[in-house]
């Protein structure tokens, strides 16, 4: 956890009797600002068929859970049509080490591991270094936190 978030906790826990708060779930799937890419536009499916970060085309494109995937080829696009759980990354596309270390935080395409069939991302190389040295334990604590931590406390003051 960075100093910064957790000053903004401490803050929280003080100003909470005073300041109105809701509780407002983040993105199910990361898409950078206001787009609706996710996976910054690279194929998902070729991170397990081809063993490699590679960018999506236009033509080939699906929504699913409100976010647009691309796809190098029409096979890929066919493939994750049929089982999209199968290829999606897991956290949603948030960077592997935040969620294990209860936050979320943006993710490249470029940081990735497949790891017992699942797709992790992480933010950038150093970060996916971090991760990788007990990538059993991080899976295991971003699993434990992931449900609780796509929601963040707005406050309304």
């Amino acid at each position: 956890m960075t100093i910064f978030r957790a000053l903004m906790i401490l803050g929280l826990l003080f100003v909470t009797p005073i300041a109105s708060e809701t509780v407002a779930e983040i993105p199910a799937v990361y898409t950078k600002g206001k787009s609706k890419l996710a996976v910054s536009g690279y194929d998902p499916v070729a991170y397990f068929v081809e063993k490699t970060a590679k960018k999506g085309s236009k033509k080939h494109t699906h929504v699913y859970m409100e976010a647009e995937y691309r796809f190098a080829s029409q096979k890929n696009l066919e493939a994750f049509k049929k089982d999209p759980e199968a290829y999606l990354p897991q956290y949603g596309g948030y960077c592997a080490w935040a969620v294990a270390n209860g936050y979320t935080y943006r993710a490249s395409p470029k940081h990735w591991s497949v790891v017992d069939g699942k797709l992790y991302l992480n933010f950038n190389g150093k970060v996916k270094n971090m991760w990788s040295e007990d990538i059993p334990r991080r899976i295991a604590e971003g699993d434990r936190n992931w449900p609780t931590v796509r929601f963040e406390t707005v406050s309304e003051n």
